[in-house]
């Protein structure tokens, strides 16, 4: 699976290594649904502090549209981590729901 990083700010880019680990961790029985994560870390308020550190995941599937996740905490690690738990959950439904339709219902990838 490849997974691509993206952050703003100094605080946020040191957590790059971790960023990709948990996420590769977290997708490993899944990347053969999603061949290419995106990362994204930022820190919405700056330095005055709260629960302001988002993380947004965006995954996308061949011949479906991406699902994006985002969470919101106060310190990088719980935003992280909440927001893999919620695609990797987000994904399942998702391909659940695609394998219990008639295949007349499923949609054809564009080209």
């Amino acid at each position: 699976m490849q997974v691509l990083f993206n952050a703003r700010g100094a605080e946020a880019l040191a957590w790059r290594e971790v960023a990709v680990m948990r996420t590769r961790f977290v997708m490993r029985r899944l990347h053969w649904m999603v061949p290419r994560a995106y990362v994204h870390l930022d820190d919405v308020n700056g330095p005055r502090g709260g629960p302001d550190k988002r993380c947004r995941i965006e995954l996308r599937a061949p011949g479906a549209d991406p699902l994006v996740v985002t969470s919101i905490a106060t310190d990088w690690r719980r935003a992280l981590d909440t927001a893999l738990k919620r695609a990797a959950h987000a994904l399942m439904r998702w391909w659940r729901r695609r394998r219990t339709q008639p295949p007349a219902l499923r949609r054809v990838p564009s080209r």
